[in-house]
């Protein structure tokens, strides 16, 4: 993994875990809808400059195959944050954040070797696996109030997982094979998305409305973070392998443990300095793959 590679995927590891703790702290009460209605608006609005500029500079125009690599992935990106924001009302960002962000990396990278060819180091394999030690550690063995959060928190948190690893590849795919360049393809997912919700969400205005006056600076915050995290990982993916970078991006499981236990108050502290080693050690190993 080059340098370059390595520091798109460390900046996306801490603007993404910042946008999830923002997005536990919003409360169980957001209806998802709303939410993600308003999240994929703002995002769409403040990001079409910088995508319509790129299209205007590069020359790049869409076809058939590239439209629908876009729409599809518009598509899987609404079920991952439903099932991100589900996780979140019922267990917690210490258990929820490291078991979708881990899962959805070795089912990427598998999927990575067998369907789009890509070939696995000895390093890259062992950093892999040293993350899944980590995630392993991360949740298991707690005591206390936290316990009782882990079994709603298991099931969301692996199901998110896979949704990552479907999106990590189709959307890897649609950059790297189709040549979509990577801010326009999230933009155009953003602007699927908003169409996608725009009929159930308009139905409750109120409810947009009061979300905005209770959440106005986390709101903004998500939505113009959410994007900025996974361009990064776009831009990383034209340059490297998804077998190499859909793990390392889970450096940000240690910031996300840290937010949790720091801000939130959650976690054993012993334990996710032990799964922090497994982590490390496994980001060490994929950049130098």
């Amino acid at each position: 993994m080059s340098p370059t590679v390595l520091a798109l995927v460390l900046g996306s590891a801490v603007v993404h875990a910042t946008w999830n703790l923002w997005t536990k702290q919003l409360g169980p009460g957001v209806r998802s809808v709303s939410l993600l209605w308003l999240l994929t608006a703002i995002s769409s609005v403040f990001y079409a400059p910088f995508a319509w500029a790129l299209i205007a500079r590069s020359g790049w125009r869409p076809d058939a195959n590239a439209l629908l690599l876009i729409a599809g992935s518009g598509i899987i990106h609404v079920g991952y944050f439903v099932l991100l924001l589900r996780g979140y009302r019922g267990g917690d960002l210490s258990l929820v954040y490291p078991l979708a962000r881990g899962t959805g990396p070795l089912l990427a990278t598998t999927g990575a070797v067998f369907l789009l060819g890509e070939h696995p180091t000895p390093l890259s394999v062992t950093g892999a696996l040293l993350i899944a030690t980590g995630v392993l550690i991360a949740t298991s063995g707690s005591a206390g109030p936290w316990r009782g959060r882990i079994g709603p928190g298991v099931g969301y948190g692996l199901a998110t997982g896979v949704s990552i690893a479907v999106y990590t590849l189709w959307d890897g795919w649609g950059v790297k094979r189709a040549g979509v360049p990577p801010l326009v393809f999230y933009w155009g997912g953003e602007v699927i998305r908003v169409a996608l919700l725009s009929p159930v969400a308009l139905r409750a205005p109120a409810n947009i409305a009061a979300l905005w006056r209770a959440q106005a600076p986390r709101v903004l915050g998500i939505a113009l973070l959410s994007p900025l995290s996974y361009i990064l990982i776009l831009l990383a993916l034209r340059l490297g392998d998804v077998g190499h970078i859909a793990p390392a991006r889970e450096v940000s499981i240690l910031i996300g443990a840290w937010l949790g236990g720091r801000v939130l108050g959650e976690g054993d502290r012993t334990r996710r300095l032990i799964a922090a080693a497994a982590f490390a050690g496994g980001v060490v190993a994929l950049a130098l793959a």
